[in-house]
């Protein structure tokens, strides 16, 4: 038997591991607030929580916001099993939603919070983790398998 949308299941479970493993090595290594320069005034790993949605929106909303984490991961995963074969693109996109979602949903369940630590300076960016980095990334490729693959009209039927 061969798995139905197998890229989406490498690409989320590959993602969900190195999110998991990056956000524990950082509360492993670093201290809350404490920053380390990997380019000195560009960007920096910080250590710091988010009880928030992304760029610390709903800052507290912890509780509603794990179980958006979980309708999201558990819809994804009901559409990769029972929906179609989804393109190249739509299983890479969809993957990485997944991971992003599922990632940071564990640490709202587990902890109430989510470990955040990439920080750019340069441009003052809000800091964020890898599960931030690939709900983005996921929904670029949506967006260019949306435009690669424009959906037929009526009228071309």
């Amino acid at each position: 038997m061969r798995l139905k949308n197998r890229l989406f299941w490498i690409v989320a479970l590959v993602s969900l591991v190195l999110d998991q493993l990056t956000k524990l090595w950082v509360v492993r290594n670093f201290d809350l607030g404490e920053t380390v320069p990997l380019w000195e005034g560009v960007f920096h790993l910080t250590f710091v929580t988010n009880t928030g949605a992304a760029f610390s929106l709903f800052r507290n909303g912890a509780g509603w916001l794990r179980w958006l984490s979980l309708i999201v991961s558990l819809g994804l995963i009901a559409f990769a099993v029972f929906g179609p074969r989804l393109t190249k693109l739509e299983q890479l996109g969809y993957g990485f939603v997944l991971a992003g979602a599922f990632g940071n949903g564990i640490d709202r369940f587990a902890a109430g919070y989510v470990v955040d630590f990439l920080d750019f300076r340069l441009i003052q960016f809000p800091i964020f983790n890898l599960a931030d980095v690939f709900i983005n990334v996921g929904i670029v490729f949506l967006l260019i398998g949306s435009f690669a693959n424009p959906p037929a009209s009526e009228g071309s039927r």
